[in-house]
């Protein structure tokens, strides 16, 4: 069972919606599908994190930038 690193921020539809995303993009889905998450093995399921956790850094360096874009404006 994972740990609990606190309160999360974002939803957990948004999770959810990363994982199949970055899943997909693996090829991983159809196994997904098949056997469920719990049945994965833990090197695949390492590589989706891996993915989830390079696409949000972007998104939130994105999102700074164009705060910063707007403050200077």
């Amino acid at each position: 069972m994972g740990k609990k690193c606190g309160p999360s921020l974002l939803s957990e539809s948004i999770r959810d919606r990363f994982k199949y995303e970055m899943a997909n993009e693996l090829g991983f889905i159809r196994d997904i599908e098949e056997k469920g998450w719990a049945d994965m093995p833990s090197r695949q399921l390492g590589q989706i994190g891996g993915k989830i956790g390079g696409k949000m850094v972007k998104v939130m360096i994105r999102e700074v930038e164009q705060a910063l874009d707007k403050s200077s404006s």
